[in-house]
């Protein structure tokens, strides 16, 4: 009987920790997407420094000033910079334990980002369709591979939103889920500051 006892005490044990996670795993989980971080910060620090260099490289054809549409450019960053808010009101419900709430704003942050992305690829098109592709100059290519990136890592912070939020609505709020939310929520704070730099450095200073 105590042996019964004591195995299926260690099962329940090993069920809560493999439904809520080792603290030690998680730990471990969160510096190595501290160590992925530090990796796009060089990836988009060699970017930038690249445009830079190259921005005035146009070959002959359209420059920034001749081709930048600003008042698309001023809505995606109002939208994104105001997603980078709803993210944080979804941290703020994680931990008063609002499922509900948590979701809701993941959702809203999620919507704002695809509506972020659609401007983006909107943006690319007319570009194209004014003849200025990536291979029309080292400018161009230097434009596209930057601020393409960005929207590469948006479009694949969309995806692990909407994963999250179902694996939320499974499973609830546990110490996986939560880890899950700082770890997006960290992650979608980051490509905001990114952007702000590719809307200074791209944008601004390629319209003056």
């Amino acid at each position: 009987m105590a042996n019964i006892h004591a195995s299926s005490h260690g099962h329940n044990v090993s069920g809560h920790a493999e439904h809520h996670g080792h603290p030690d795993q998680e730990e471990m989980r969160t510096f190595a997407f501290w160590i992925y971080l530090m990796t796009d910060v060089i990836l988009f620090a060699t970017l930038f420094a690249t445009y830079v260099v190259l921005q005035n490289n146009t070959n002959g054809g359209p420059t920034a000033k001749e081709l930048f549409q600003m008042n698309g450019i001023y809505a995606s960053t109002f939208i994104l910079l105001t997603s980078s808010f709803t993210s944080g009101l979804a941290l703020l419900a994680m931990h008063k334990g609002k499922k509900a709430a948590l979701i809701g704003w993941l959702a809203i942050t999620a919507l704002l980002g695809a509506t972020f992305i659609t401007l983006e690829v909107s943006e690319f098109t007319h570009l194209v369709h004014e003849g200025a592709t990536i291979g029309t100059s080292a400018f161009l290519s230097a434009f596209y591979t930057l601020v393409g990136t960005h929207g590469l890592h948006v479009t694949f912070g969309l995806v692990w939103m909407i994963v999250l939020m179902f694996q939320i609505a499974k499973h609830g709020i546990t110490p996986v889920t939560k880890r899950k939310v700082n770890i997006i929520s960290l992650f979608w704070h980051f490509l905001d500051i990114v952007w702000i730099f590719v809307f200074t450095i791209v944008y601004l200073m390629g319209v003056k």
